[in-house]
């Protein structure tokens, strides 16, 4: 099982660009730490948004209903992706 399976691989960089954001947020100190997972999965939404809709031909409602079925899924997973790669740097450099 790999996380292509489950990411479309064009959105892979959302999590990253997620990532990022998640820093400056963090360094920036104006928001609570934990509203940064949901400000980054907001953010994920409606970057994969966009990319679904700028991509589908959307010509019916069942065409409209799975893209935003498909931003919705695709914003969440990039943002837990970026969740997770930030804990597995912070955890990694915890010593027991």
């Amino acid at each position: 099982m790999q996380i292509k399976d489950y990411v479309k691989p064009e959105l892979l960089v959302v999590a990253v660009v997620l990532y990022f954001i998640g820093m400056w947020l963090k360094q920036s100190e104006t928001v609570k730490d934990k509203y940064i997972p949901l400000i980054n999965g907001l953010i994920g939404v409606a970057i994969c948004a966009i990319y679904v809709f700028a991509t589908c031909a959307c010509g019916s409602g069942q065409d409209i209903a799975l893209a935003v079925f498909t931003a919705l899924t695709q914003g969440v997973l990039v943002a837990g992706l970026s969740t997770y790669v930030n804990q597995i740097f912070k955890q990694s450099g915890k010593e027991e």
